[in-house]
Formats: C-alpha cells, structure tokens, sequence
C-alpha cells in the first residue's frame, strides 16, 4: 500500500498540494473500501464452515449417542402396579370369570388370551378396555364339556401364567406344577426348527417325512397349516442316531437342501418357496422360545394368503339371514369409524380359538385394541373391536379397509375344520409322522392341517384330511387309514362346522369287522340249512 501511495504522489507531483490531498484520501477509502469487503467476505466464509461443521458434530451426537433406557425404570410401573388376577366361580352360574386390570402394555390382550387358548378352554364372553395407561378385562371362560373350572391348580396356574406372560414367558416349573397335560405350544432349544413355506399340493407333508425319515431326523413335534393353495409348516427335529438337537452346521445344510428339493419339485413358474433353518422367536416372546401357532400366521400372512379372500357377499351378518340360521359357513367383516376408531364388528360360525387368532391377526398388522365385546349366540359368534394403528391413526380410506377385510377372514378361515379328523396316539417312534401321511396320500386324501407332538414317551397328534371325490368315497377312505393304521387312531370324526360325526376307532373297526364275520357266518349257515330243507 505504501507503494503504491508512493507512486501516485510522484506520479502526480506537478499538480497542486490540495489536489493531491483529495486523490490520496479517495485511493486510500477505496483501498480500505476493498480490505473490508475481503474481511466481510472472509468472516461470512468462517461463519457458514463453523455452522457446518457445528451440524456435523449435533449429527454425529445423534448417531453416537442413544439415550440409555433401564429395564428397571421401565418397568416401574409395573412393579408399582402388578397385575391382578381374579378367578370368580361365583358371579355366572355356567362359566368362570377370569378377571385382569393392570397397567396396559401393546400385545398384553394377546398373551392373556394365549394363557386360556393353550389350555383348550372355550371363550364363551370377553369384554375388553384397555383405554388410556390402564386395562380391565373379563372372560367368560369353561372346559371343553362346558363345565366351570374347579381345579385348584389349573386356577392357580392362570393367575401365574398371565402374570408371566408379561414379563416374557411361562417357566417349565410352573407347567409341572399343574395337575393336567399342557398342549405344547411353545417348542425349547432342545430341538431344531425348521420352517417352510410354498405352494401347496396333494402329498406334501409326506414326502417332506419320508425325506426327514430317510436322512436319520426324528421328528418331535410338527404343526401344518394350509390355506388358499399355500402351505405353512413349522417342524421341530432331533438328531435320530445322537438325539439332541442339530448343532452340525453341515448338518443343517444338508437337511435343508433335502427340504428344498421337496419344495422345488412341482414348483411352478414364478412360485416361491422358502425353507428357513432355524429357532424360531416370536414377537415378544423371551430367546429361545416360540408360539407355534401365532408362527404360522405370521407365516402365512408373509405368504399374501390373504390375497383374494372374500368373506360373505352381504358383508354384514345383521342381512345374512342363513348365518344365523346355521347355514352360512363365511365370515361377514364390517368395518366403518366410530368416535375416532375404527369399528371392526366380525360374524362367523363359531368354534375353538376364534378369538385367539382374530387379536392374533389385528396385532400381526400392528393394530392396538382399545375396546371390544365378544360373545356367541348358538352356532355363530360375533366380535366387535374397536382398534387404531399403532401410530394412533384410523383406517381413513376403503383400501385400507378393504385389505384388513381379506386379512381377518385369512386368519379365521386357516383353522376351519373341514372333511374329516383323525387322533393319533402311540408310542414315540421314529418315521412315525412318515408312516401316519404315507397312509393318507395312499388311500387318496390329502392332509388339509395337522398337528403332532410328544408328551413324555408318547407320540399324540390330530390330522384334519379332505379327498377330492366327497361324500361317502372320503369316509371310506378315512376307515382305511384306521384299518391301516390299527392302534395308532384313537378317533376318526367328521367336521362341517361345528357338527362332529363319530366314525370309530381303530378297535371299533374290529369289532364291526367281528361282528360283521360272525353275521357273515350265520347267514351261511341259515342258507345252507335252507337249502336241505328245500331238497328235502
């Protein structure tokens, strides 16, 4: 700058003192002018990259820090407020009234009704409110002949269930303290599970046994449903030369690759089928331990079976006249809003577990249930749920109302007993389950669900079968299973509804067929004696 001043006062030198004055100060702002500016524009720059970097270090603070949740604090109101369990045999002189209040948790309605639904107890009333912080719940509840529940260990084994259910699961020492056999529903560790999922066919379930059976796996326990041309299997195995559990990674690969050339063998183009390798963990269920039975719906709900499931065309059951008269076997779902929910009214035949797998549905679609009445009037039970999203919006358009119509009649209908029922109950063995659907694929029915399991040495199990020739071709083919079979069968019953036919056992079966060779013998006889006396 000193420079330059320099020059200009030479430069200029011929012109007056005054002059130059004034030419000095203007260069002399200018240039001040300039340096200000290049400050100004210098001090915005570090500005602007301090505010950068400043939101860089809040976005790596969001990263990096997570706020810390104690289990402990989070459930202080719990353990402020533990669950009340009240069994009342005294208010309703038909049923027991299991009574629940506690603070509200998302999924508790749920694991109350699994409590019930694993023991075989019958749901005849619910009444349901878990508005707000807080949830009251009543069921009306009764064994399987209808009667009140009396036990004292079966009661005491619902107020600890219930309770622990929150908390992430019932123990084995609290199963073993109840005087009754469980139903497992709940599979441990100590097996493998496999789950498969594709395309359903006639044989299915026996060739996936037959291959299990001929690479050395012992089936423990197996649940199969199928519905709408899809099939949902969830298997649990043992090692059949080690026993135990299959720890061998190449162990795994090699049965799933077996399972994958069952699948694939009349896989179509564009189907897909999928064979998983694993234990199983339910939502909300603790490590290790897995719900069977809400499994296969989320299993079947992964595999769209809901697609093009329509219930009742009437959509209302208050205008189907034949469903209240017993005739109509479809679901009728209507669904409309109401003071800020979403009113769900469902109307069916009723049967066993309905209202296990209709919460079980809601929840898989992440719904909350605030209020709800269910009961049965004869043969058909109705539903009324008022629901939001988890998120605590409603279902605002028709589409999404359309698509929870298709799901909750999937849910129903994939427990629908049709065609007929066999129990199986024998010693544990081997092949067993193999043996069982090899004779049902060979007398020409198809397995439509099935469940077996063991309990102690004994194998105990129900297959639900269905042919394609109806009438009295299927239930001769269901005798030939029984014959076949011979003791394995304990029960062979026809379902439609809630209608069950007696057809006999495997001893029934030979006492007919004694019966019938001493009739057979008789007439013989008379026949002949008729003759000599002709001739005579």
């Amino acid at each position: 700058m000193y420079i330059l001043i320099l020059t200009i006062g030479v430069g200029r030198s011929s012109r007056s003192p005054n002059t130059m004055r004034v030419n000095f100060c203007l260069y002399f702002f200018r240039l001040y002018e300039q340096v200000f500016l290049l400050k100004l524009d210098l001090s915005v720059r570090i500005l602007r990259a301090n505010q950068t970097i400043l939101a860089a270090n809040n976005k790596m603070m969001e990263v990096a820090y997570q706020p810390r949740i104690d289990s402990e604090i989070e459930s202080l109101v719990e353990r402020i407020n533990p669950p009340s369990v009240c069994v009342d045999n005294d208010s309703d002189p038909d049923c027991t009234l299991v009574k629940v209040d506690s603070a509200n948790k998302y999924g508790i309605l749920l694991d109350m009704v699994q409590v019930l639904a694993d023991l075989d107890l019958v749901i005849s009333k619910s009444y349901i409110s878990s508005d707000g912080d807080w949830f009251m719940d009543v069921f009306h509840v009764t064994d399987q002949l209808g009667n009140k529940l009396t036990d004292r260990s079966l009661i005491l084994y619902i107020q600890q269930a219930i309770c622990y259910s929150r908390k992430g699961g019932i123990t084995k020492e609290m199963q073993s303290k109840l005087k009754r056999e469980v139903q497992q529903r709940h599979v441990s560790t100590e097996h493998t599970a496999f789950e498969i999922t594709g395309i359903d066919r006639p044989g299915l379930l026996s060739e996936i046994a037959a291959v299990l059976s001929d690479i050395g796996c012992h089936v423990t326990a197996a649940v199969a449903w199928t519905h709408h041309e899809r099939a949902a299997m969830v298997i649990y195995l043992e090692d059949g030369f080690n026993g135990g559990p299959i720890i061998d990674p190449i162990r795994k690969a090699q049965v799933k690759d077996h399972l994958d050339i069952v699948m694939e063998a009349h896989q179509r183009v564009g189907d897909e089928s999928r064979v998983v390798v694993s234990v199983v963990e339910a939502k909300g269920a603790p490590v290790g331990w897995a719900h069977t039975e809400r499994r296969l719906h989320e299993l079947m709900y992964a595999e769209g079976d809901y697609e093009n499931c329509f219930g009742c065309d009437c959509c209302s059951g208050d205008r189907c006249d034949a469903l209240w008269r017993g005739r109509c076997e479809r679901i009728h779902v209507a669904i409309e809003a109401c003071n800020g929910y979403s009113m769900v009214n469902v109307k069916c035949r009723d049967r066993p577990k309905l209202l296990f797998d209709t919460v079980c549905a809601l929840k898989e679609l992440q719904f909350v249930v605030f209020h709800a009445v269910a009961g049965a009037r004869g043969s058909t039970a109705e539903q009324e749920y008022f629901i939001r999203k988890k998120n605590g919006c409603t279902l605002e358009t028709e589409g999404q109302r359309e698509r929870l119509r298709h799901c909750l009649v999937a849910a129903l209908s994939r427990r629908a007993s049709r065609g007929f029922k066999f129990d199986v109950r024998t010693e544990n063995k081997m092949g067993l389950l193999s043996d069982v659907t090899r004779a049902v694929r060979e007398n020409g029915l198809s397995i439509t669900r099935a469940e077996m399991s063991t309990q102690g040495e004994n194998a105990v199990g129900s297959f639900y079968v269905a042919g394609v020739n109806g009438g009295e071709k299927d239930a001769n083919a269901v005798e030939a299973v029984v014959r076949e079979l011979g003791g394995v069968v304990v029960s062979a019953v026809k379902t439609v509804g809630m209608v069950s036919t007696r057809l006999g056992s495997s001893r029934d079966v030979e006492e007919d067929r004694a019966k019938s060779s001493i009739g057979r013998l008789l007439w013989s006889k008379l026949g002949k004696l008729s003759t000599s006396i002709r001739s005579l």
